[in-house]
């Protein structure tokens, strides 16, 4: 069971209950209709990045699919709340790659993002062997990473929402959805 290909998606949802908001969240996300079962945090070797429109067209009501997902709820008013998943691929697509979640308060989407993006990177470069100073900022690091010609492309999706004034609970969701099939 290697997953063919994969996509990523994010949602945000509001609501007097807390999973009702995290239904929310998944509707948002277009997944609502699939049993997520989470996994690690591990890119399968030649796995296909497709845009989530065609992924979404692969997924079939009560499947079971798997994921890495990142999910986050506050029902404190204007409460900044992020979920985010980064991905960072190596240049050897039989090389697996790695995926990284992050759940954060008061992080603006950019940072949320750039963060999780960093840790995925972080953990293939120790994988593929790649001398970095782990102190340096992340754009630096970015550089070095893309520089050793070993890590092709990093990049992250991150859902950010200010908790509801109201104090609704608000969630929000991102996640990294395998699809076992080939395209059809």
């Amino acid at each position: 069971m290697v997953p063919k290909c994969m996509f990523l998606t994010k949602g945000v949802g509001k609501h007097k209950e807390k999973l009702s908001s995290f239904e929310l969240a998944l509707r948002s996300a277009g997944i609502e209709k699939c049993n997520l079962v989470t996994v690690s945090s591990i890119y399968p070797p030649s796995c296909k990045i497709v845009p989530k429109e065609k992924g979404l067209k692969l997924l079939h009501p009560g499947e079971i699919v798997f994921c890495v997902m990142a999910r986050n709820s506050t029902n404190e008013p204007n409460r900044l709340t992020a979920a985010s998943i980064g991905l960072a691929l190596p240049k050897d697509k039989k090389q697996y790659g790695y995926l990284s979640e992050h759940h954060g308060f008061g992080q603006s989407e950019r940072v949320a993002g750039d963060y999780c993006e960093d840790l995925a990177a972080a953990m293939l470069a120790t994988t593929l062997g790649i001398d970095f100073d782990p102190e340096a900022a992340w754009d630096e690091r970015k550089k070095e990473y893309k520089a050793s010609g070993k890590i092709i492309k990093t990049t992250n999706i991150t859902q950010t929402a200010r908790g509801d004034k109201d104090g609704l609970w608000t969630t929000v969701v991102a996640a990294a959805i395998f699809i076992l099939r080939d395209m059809e």
